[in-house]
């Protein structure tokens, strides 16, 4: 049984340690474009996912299908809708981390995901009507308190950690109304959406097709090793692991992240940004307070 259960465990650690060293193939392609860094990214996905569905989940594709039909024309017009808005928020999510990544700073695409499961308590308060505890409250003031701090320091830095982690907040919640689909078989569907959205930004800036042997495979790394594998892993987690669980290691991805810009990129942090940034982890912990407590209760 423990057995059982540690191999969902580190599924679930798995992914967040993995995307938390992306910054490290996206510096390596630093030369290129974000926009055609994320349209290749894109393509190789989409063939890679639907290869994987065409040839082992013909079943599931069927099984969505028919569910697509017994919807109403309501219902349909909906999910339609929904599928929509979440292609054009993951790409924007995408898009501004790769610019954060390689034109901002590393510690501003790493706080953005410090900050995110917190902005999305807040929009599950505003546009889902999800209770807060005082607790959380608190947890959010204090983080609102290290943004402002941080913004003192470099506002362009913040706001940019704020727009990526915008994009991923709103649509975590948007995945949370959207039920009754396969969820890997809705990553292709969005990953094609993607793909159409970034077609008008590819044209009007069109370059030559890439013929650097380096930049192939870091886009094939991306997609495979830093999209694909990782989504697999949370999925195979979440079959033996509680959703509130998976929300405490979400936070492993950030601290990989600060500790790659530090020790590998050797980026500078400053006083004021590091007692920001202990500001920020203080509200995580209040945040997660009731979460961490039930977690280590019930391993006891």
């Amino acid at each position: 049984m423990a057995e059982n259960k540690s191999k969902y465990f580190i599924a679930g650690i798995v992914p967040y340690l993995i995307w938390g060293t992306m910054s490290v193939p996206l510096r390596n392609i630093k030369g290129f474009p974000p926009h055609e860094i994320l349209y290749y990214r894109i393509l190789v996905s989409i063939i890679v996912v639907w290869g994987i569905i065409f040839l082992f989940r013909k079943e599931a594709l069927k099984n969505d299908l028919a569910f697509l039909k017994s919807l109403s024309t309501r219902r349909k017009t909906r999910l339609v809708l929904l599928t929509v808005v979440s292609s054009f928020l993951i790409t924007g999510n995408w898009f501004t981390y790769i610019y954060a990544v390689n034109s901002v700073s590393l510690k501003a695409a790493a706080f953005a995901y410090m900050v995110c499961p917190l902005l999305t308590a807040l929009c599950g308060f505003i546009i889902l009507k999800e209770q807060l505890t005082k607790a959380k409250v608190i947890a959010l003031v204090v983080a609102f308190m290290s943004i402002i701090l941080l913004a003192t320091g470099s506002l362009h830095e913040v706001i940019w950690a704020i727009i990526v982690a915008s994009f991923y907040a709103i649509y975590v919640i948007v995945l949370k109304i959207i039920k009754g689909v396969d969820k890997f078989n809705f990553l292709g569907i969005q990953l094609i959406l993607s793909g159409l959205m970034m077609l008008p930004l590819y044209f009007l800036n069109a370059a030559s097709f890439p013929a650097q042997t380096s930049f192939w495979v870091h886009i094939f790394l991306i997609a495979i090793v830093f999209t694909i594998i990782p989504l697999f892993l949370n999925s195979y987690a979440l079959i033996g692991m509680p959703s509130s669980a998976l929300g405490i290691l979400i936070y492993l991805n950030p601290i990989v992240a600060f500790t790659v810009a530090f020790f590998y990129f050797k980026e500078k942090i400053d006083l004021h940004q590091l007692f920001a940034y202990l500001l920020l982890l203080l509200s995580i912990v209040i945040f997660n307070a009731q979460l961490l407590k039930s977690v280590v209760y019930k391993k006891q």
